[in-house]
């Protein structure tokens, strides 16, 4: 009996210190349990892209002018959904020169663009949203009715373009595809340059003279516009590493023409050929009422009546996406 209560009191405190022991780890086993990571609520898109077009003679019978252009483009997007809120923004900018044997340096692009749009649904499962929506365009550099290069025909906020309205937008995440339809829209046209403003440039009212040429009143530096604006955006897999991108807005104004419509229509084709390098083909369309076109007559650059404006794209370089 005394040999029994010996061991029992040996062992109790290794049956203690055993027992303390596994509560222990299982303790450090339930607190090292991995908390699952918070999905956040903003979805982020960067990307930055060079393309370059280079073409070189050298004693060649047919003839033909050396040249090398580059294009230099990015596109940052920012979208926060939560429940029945979206706010999605997108800036994009371009800049584009090239450079022929024997001229100087000219600009072929040239652009900023801030899209901003929040939205409401009833419920998480609607893709109409009430929206309201703000856009502004403007430019870097100074342009030029080439080889004229002492008069500017627009510079940075000359002109620069804002949208803000209210209406509903359409958004399809799947199918990748975006509508919006204002029927009130505010129009903003700015014109910073006194001397393009004078001239009357991109719509504003002109400047007023004497019989003498004296300038007896200034003109206006801004045109605002209310009407309706239609836009979409959307994006389609058209073959295997081939995706086309449509852009078209059109806008028209009540009080001022209604009916005619200022278009502005962009379209891209990737082609993909892996993470990083791409070709691209793409058209710009723009008709505005209020821009009035230039033509030389007798040696002179004489303004007449607004003309679609084309512009047509084909690159291929490098594209950084993180």
């Amino acid at each position: 009996m005394r040999t029994f209560l010996f061991f029992l009191l040996l062992g109790s405190p290794i049956l203690l210190f055993s027992q303390t022991r596994d509560t222990i780890v299982t303790v450090e086993k339930k607190v090292s349990v991995k908390v699952p990571d918070v999905v956040s609520s903003w979805q982020k898109k960067n990307s930055i892209g060079f393309d370059v077009n280079e073409i070189a003679f050298v004693n060649w019978n047919a003839g033909g002018v050396s040249s090398i252009s580059g294009l230099l483009k990015t596109n940052f997007s920012r979208i926060y959904t939560k429940r029945n809120i979206k706010w999605g923004s997108e800036l994009i900018m371009r800049y584009g020169l090239n450079k022929q044997d024997g001229i100087e340096v000219r600009k072929t692009d040239d652009a900023v663009q801030l899209n901003s749009t929040v939205g409401y649904r009833r419920d998480t499962l609607s893709n109409w949203f009430h929206s309201a929506k703000f856009t502004f365009s403007t430019q870097f550099s100074n342009g030029y009715n080439y080889p004229d290069t002492g008069n500017p025909i627009s510079r940075a906020f000359a002109p620069a373009y804002t949208f803000l309205g209210i209406g509903a937008e359409y958004s399809n995440k799947e199918k990748k595809i975006n509508i919006y339809l204002s029927p009130l829209t505010m129009k903003n046209t700015l014109v910073l340059d006194q001397r393009l403003a004078d001239l009357g440039t991109f719509g504003v009212d002109k400047a007023v003279y004497d019989a003498d040429g004296n300038r007896i009143r200034r003109g206006k530096r801004s045109r605002t516009e209310l009407g309706t604006l239609v836009s979409t955006h959307f994006k389609a897999n058209v073959a295997k590493n081939i995706t086309y991108e449509n852009r078209l807005s059109l806008y028209t104004d009540y009080l001022n023409r209604f009916g005619n419509i200022d278009t502005d229509w962009q379209g891209t084709l990737d082609l993909v050929v892996n993470e990083y390098i791409r070709a691209n083909i793409g058209f710009h369309v723009i008709y505005d009422d209020d821009i009035k076109a230039n033509e030389e007559q007798d040696g002179k650059q004489v303004q007449v009546g607004p003309k679609i404006q084309l512009k047509q794209m084909l690159g291929i370089g490098a594209v950084y996406n993180f």
